[in-house]
């Protein structure tokens, strides 16, 4: 597995990651590390014919979680070369057959490509956590709920007045509490005490009309090795139970 990091920045973290990685699996093509200026740039990673590409910003390749992101954009990357479902299913096919005929607001309509990243990175994390541990990875679930909840909105504090600050959508923030708790728990990282449950129950509380529990058991229980049909289905029947709720058939910009 060829790594090349380019431009100033640490390599350890890449390195690490590698060592774990093929520990049980490897990469047919080389991955290029682009270390970003901007802070704020998330890590992702790209796929092309002749080379993967991690982006990732020189801070968080600087973070405690470096390793750990490095080693899931690796999975992302083996996933691709084995061309697996989730990771070849065209995520508009899926909108166009969920969707169709239907009015959609279009921040449900993003909220849906998030659902189908989440159902990549369960794929993902399957290899993340067979080849390394997963207390990083429990830490910075049940950190970024927190901040979710704790960002949740709140009712203006007097009748006309409208909270103009940025917060978390409760809509979302509930589905994203039921993938984190999904996949703790398909790989056994918490007890049944933790901390996580008591944030995925103030997310599904303070979003009634999505099926928390119904979102937790679809990522939880996705198959191991679906074929395509299977995982579009899948999608398809999770992106509908999602826009079907009562608050998002409620009045509001939508998209055709």
């Amino acid at each position: 597995m060829n790594i090349r990091v380019q431009g100033p920045g640490p390599t350890s973290p890449f390195l690490s990651a590698r060592d774990l990685f093929e520990t049980e699996h490897d990469l047919s093509l080389p991955v290029d590390v682009q270390l970003r200026d901007d802070p704020d740039e998330r890590t992702w990673a790209g796929h092309y014919d002749d080379r993967h590409v991690l982006n990732i910003s020189r801070q968080a390749a600087s973070s405690a979680m470096a390793r750990e992101l490095a080693l899931h954009e690796f999975a992302h990357m083996a996933r691709y070369e084995q061309e697996h479902p989730s990771h070849t299913q065209s995520t508009e096919e899926v909108l166009f057959l969920a969707l169709a005929g239907k009015s959609v607001e279009r921040r449900k309509l993003s909220h849906c490509y998030q659902i189908a990243n989440h159902m990549k990175d369960i794929y993902a994390d399957d290899i993340t956590l067979a080849v390394g541990p997963g207390e990083k990875l429990l830490s910075f679930l049940e950190s970024s709920l927190a901040m979710a909840v704790a960002d949740r909105p709140e009712t203006p504090s007097r009748p006309g007045f409208e909270r103009l600050s940025a917060s978390s959508d409760p809509e979302i923030t509930a589905v994203n509490a039921a993938f984190a708790l999904a996949l703790a728990e398909r790989h056994d990282l918490v007890a049944d005490d933790h901390r996580l449950y008591d944030l995925a129950h103030a997310a599904a509380m303070d979003a009634p009309d999505v099926d928390f529990e119904g979102f937790k058991r679809r990522f939880r229980e996705l198959a191991r090795d679906p074929d395509s049909s299977t995982y579009r289905q899948v999608l398809v029947d999770a992106t509908r139970a999602y826009v079907s709720s009562p608050e998002s058939r409620a009045d509001g910009p939508a998209a055709d």
